[in-house]
């Protein structure tokens, strides 16, 4: 199973993200942050460019089995 996670620690609020996969990502409105709208999402190729075009590489698309 793949699943994407988003480390709000490291996360600007840049919108990136939200630009490049309206449908995937928004801006909590209380954090600034990123995050899923549906957690449940599986990462198609725009995800995986939005994940390589986020300037603080917070967009982590993880296989099961990968060692964090």
């Amino acid at each position: 199973m793949i699943s994407i996670t988003i480390d709000s620690y490291r996360c600007s609020g840049c919108g990136t993200c939200c630009v490049m996969c309206p449908d995937v990502f928004t801006l909590n409105p209380l954090t600034g942050k990123a995050e899923l709208i549906d957690p449940d999402q599986r990462p198609d190729e725009a995800i995986r460019q939005a994940a390589a075009f986020c300037p603080e590489k917070c967009i982590l698309i993880e296989e099961e089995g990968d060692i964090p």
